[in-house]
């Protein structure tokens, strides 16, 4: 014979624990507002008319959330391009005032060396220019039977000094002889040398004979011709 039944052998279990499992009416989210124009009256479905009134809402909202989309889109690609200016400045700014500052460096040096060299060529322009005045003044129609001897050694000293004047030209600016600047190797060596060396490092073996019979031949005829001088006036003792 069978058990007696309860009151507990009529509930459906399995939809008891389904119905359990739902989330209630209060942990639901709250329906999104329809415009109150587009929302039925209580008691009855929607009409077509509100149903598209309704879907035109949710139209003007997808086009506000989309423009905001866009308005955030620009503000980040804003931000990115800052980003990037920034960093270019703060690797720039260094590199550059290292570039700078060496390139004054570089070029206070060569405007200090420029310099000196325009005051020695200045210099040397002066004392071509004198010793040409000088040899442009000697006039031997001038001289008189008298004072010719005289007026001769002193040509022949002021045309000594001319020509000194004329090579130590020579040997400080390569130009004069023909030479577009100094030879290859010999900047390192100036740095240290004088410039009267450097100038005859350059030259081959005849010219510097050449160089100096030209200086000394005629302190050599100014010499001889004093001493001839001489002896004429213990002659005529």
């Amino acid at each position: 014979m069978s058990a007696p039944l309860d009151d507990s052998d009529f509930i459906d279990r399995d939809f008891t624990a389904s119905q359990s499992a739902r989330p209630s009416a209060a942990t639901l989210p709250p329906p999104a507002p329809m415009n109150p124009q587009s929302q039925p009256p209580a008691g009855r479905p929607p009409t077509r008319e509100e149903l598209e009134a309704h879907l035109t809402g949710k139209h003007h909202q997808l086009a506000e959330l989309k423009a905001r989309q866009e308005a955030l889109e620009r503000e980040r690609v804003a931000l990115e391009e800052a980003r990037r200016r920034q960093a270019e400045f703060e690797t720039s700014r260094p590199e550059m005032v290292q570039h700078l500052t060496r390139g004054l460096e570089l070029l206070e040096k060569a405007e200090f060396h420029a310099r000196r060299e325009a005051e020695q060529m200045t210099k040397t322009l002066e004392g071509l220019r004198e010793a040409l005045t000088n040899v442009q003044a000697l006039r031997q129609e001038s001289w008189t039977p008298e004072t010719w001897q005289t007026a001769l050694t002193r040509a022949l000293t002021t045309l000594e000094n001319a020509r000194m004047e004329w090579n130590s030209a020579r040997l400080k600016w390569p130009v004069l002889n023909g030479e577009s600047g100094p030879a290859p190797g010999a900047a390192n060596a100036s740095a240290s040398a004088p410039a009267g060396l450097v100038g005859l490092a350059g030259q081959r073996l005849g010219e510097l004979f050449k160089i100096g019979f030209a200086l000394t031949w005629p302190l050599a005829a100014v010499a001889l011709l004093a001493l001839g001088v001489l002896t004429a006036i213990l002659l005529r003792r």
